[in-house]
């Protein structure tokens, strides 16, 4: 067998593998389930197979406990996912073992409703070239709705440095 061919075949082999890989990888695949809890407003938990996964939901930061509007971003998460058959796209695996995923409920995505109704930041740090995430944040913003009609709003991950 002549070099070229061999190399070829290692290439082919290479390229199987990892196709195998990322298709194996687990919860990689959309699925659809009940959502059965709400713990905050970016983080939620659904029924796959019969299994409960908690989803945290991808390119956004919702304030935390002790936060103004945490209430609000839980409430709206809660009203417009809990109970019902939501849509998970999964994107990643976050180091708490959660999956990362956009989320959808009768075709409306929930990270993006999130961010256009001022209950949660762009995430730029883990979704940078998330462009409509950033798009619906500026707009809030410039309207000063949820998070933005506070004067100085503390973004989540600067208050869980100060308070963990």
């Amino acid at each position: 067998m002549g070099h070229a061919k061999s190399a070829r075949l290692i290439g082919v082999g290479l390229l199987v593998f990892s196709l195998v890989a990322i298709l194996s990888c687990s919860g990689s695949e959309t699925f659809s389930g009940k959502c059965v809890g709400v713990a905050d407003g970016d983080t939620i938990t659904v029924l796959k197979k019969g299994k409960a996964v908690r989803i945290r939901l991808y390119g956004i930061d919702c304030p935390e406990r002790g936060q103004d509007f945490y209430r609000a971003a839980k409430t709206f998460t809660s009203e417009h996912a809990y109970g019902k058959i939501v849509h998970v796209a999964p994107v990643d695996q976050d180091a708490y073992g959660r999956l990362v995923a956009w989320v959808s409920v009768n075709g409306t995505n929930l990270n993006k409703e999130l961010v256009a109704a001022g209950l949660a930041w762009w995430y730029k740090r883990y979704a940078p070239n998330e462009k409509e995430l950033a798009n619906l944040e500026k707009k809030a913003r410039r309207e000063k709705v949820g998070i933005w009609s506070h004067p100085h709003p503390v973004p989540p991950w600067e208050f869980r440095q100060d308070h963990h």
